[in-house]
C-alpha cells in the first residue's frame, strides 16, 4: 500500500479536536496581510478568501465582515453583496481555471456540516469532469492539485 502524505491536515484536525477559541474568519477579516490570511478581495461588507483546507483548487468562500450565524441577520446591503461576490467568484475562477462547473453552498449550523459555525459563509468550489478519483471512496483521502500559494497568486492576477 502507498502512503500518502498530507501533514498541512494536522492544523485542520487539531483545530476540530480542540476547538478554535476565537473565529478565525473574523481573525483573518482583521489581519493587515491579505496574502497570509488568503484573503483575495475585500468588498464594504463582505471579503473573499481561498479555503484553508480546499476540496478542489480554487476553493474560496465569501463571508461578511460581521459575525453572524443567520441569513436573516444580514443586512440588506451584506445579503446583496454577499450574493454579488459569490457571483463575481464563479466570473473570476471561470476566467482562470475554466472549471466545467461548480459547487455553491452554505453550511448553516454545526448539524449541517459546518466547520465554522458561528460566522456564516458561502463555499465556492470549481468542479471538473472527472476530478473525482478513488481516493475519497477507497482512501477517505482527498488529493489537491496545486498549492494555495500558487492557486492565491493566479487568482490575484485575475480580480487585481
Amino acid at each position: 500500500m502507498d502512503t500518502l502524505w498530507a501533514p498541512w491536515r494536522m492544523q485542520y484536525i487539531e483545530r476540530a479536536k480542540h476547538g478554535q477559541a476565537e473565529c478565525i474568519l473574523c481573525d483573518k477579516a482583521k489581519q493587515a496581510d491579505d496574502r497570509a490570511s488568503l484573503i483575495l478581495f475585500r468588498g464594504k461588507k463582505n471579503f473573499v478568501l481561498m479555503n484553508l483546507f480546499p476540496y478542489n483548487p480554487g476553493h474560496l468562500m465569501v463571508a461578511p465582515y460581521r459575525h453572524l450565524a443567520r441569513l436573516p441577520e444580514l443586512s440588506e446591503e451584506e445579503l446583496a453583496e454577499h450574493f454579488q461576490l459569490v457571483s463575481r467568484c464563479t466570473e473570476w475562477l471561470g476566467q482562470l481555471l475554466g472549471p466545467d462547473g461548480f459547487n455553491l453552498g452554505m453550511n448553516l449550523g454545526r448539524v449541517a456540516g459546518a466547520g465554522i459555525d458561528g460566522h456564516l459563509h458561502t463555499h465556492i468550489v470549481p468542479r471538473w469532469n472527472g476530478d473525482t478519483n478513488f481516493m475519497p471512496v477507497t482512501g477517505e483521502t482527498k488529493v489537491v492539485s496545486e498549492a494555495l500559494d500558487a492557486t492565491y497568486l493566479k487568482l490575484k492576477k485575475v480580480i487585481g
